[in-house]
């Protein structure tokens, strides 16, 4: 298995050489450098922990810079840890984009776009009831309970709430195309998360 960090930068579209139209996701992958490793006789589990996004040192902590600087890394922003990966990686390499080739299928993870407070028909995709002839139940939920038994709103009820702003796993994307020279991965389809959002992108074994 293959893992690394990425931002996505947006949506475009690539012409491919037999004419075909790929609506691609722009992700700048890498590059990651490894800064731990976990193993099952001394932690519990295995895993390696990837950085990703150099910044300035004065945005980090001293234990943060600490831990960076003992496996010879310089100032990163983001520290993720991959459960069952690692393999030949020591610490101190460096994961980047050509880790991937064109046909891989992976899984990217990241966080939803927050939609804030949202109805049961953008949230669930209830119906609304009829515009016309006096009907009050226009974008209304409607009855969501009985009377005698169970005297009650049953747990796991669909309902309005908070919408969006949760972590989001999309299984099976295809890596389009693969540009090493600027740290570019370019996967078929949407990926979860605002422009400018950090990813997890693995294989999907």
């Amino acid at each position: 298995m293959t893992a690394i960090l990425a931002k996505k930068i947006g949506m475009t579209q690539r012409f491919l050489e037999d004419g075909r139209v790929e609506r691609v996701t722009v992700l700048e992958a890498g590059p990651c450098p490894v800064t731990a490793l976990r193993h099952q006789d001394r932690d519990g589990y295995d895993a390696v922990q990837l950085a990703f996004g150099a910044t300035k040192e004065k945005h980090l902590s001293k234990p943060e810079l600490g831990h960076l600087s003992k496996a010879g890394v310089s100032a990163h922003r983001h520290l993720v840890e991959f459960r069952n990966e690692g393999g030949d990686l020591q610490l101190g390499d460096t994961v980047t984009a050509d880790a991937f080739t064109v046909g891989d299928k992976v899984k990217i993870s990241g966080t939803s776009k927050g939609k804030g407070f949202q109805g049961t028909i953008k949230r669930h995709n209830f119906k609304r009831g009829p515009k016309t002839h006096g009907s009050h139940n226009y974008r209304a939920p409607g009855s969501i309970g009985a009377s005698a038994w169970p005297a009650r709103v049953m747990k796991g009820i669909r309902g309005p709430g908070h919408m969006g702003d949760a972590r989001v796993t999309q299984r099976g994307v295809t890596v389009v195309d693969v540009i090493a020279g600027q740290n570019l991965l370019l996967v078929r389809g949407a990926v979860p998360g605002a422009k400018g959002a950090i990813v997890e992108v693995r294989t999907d074994a």
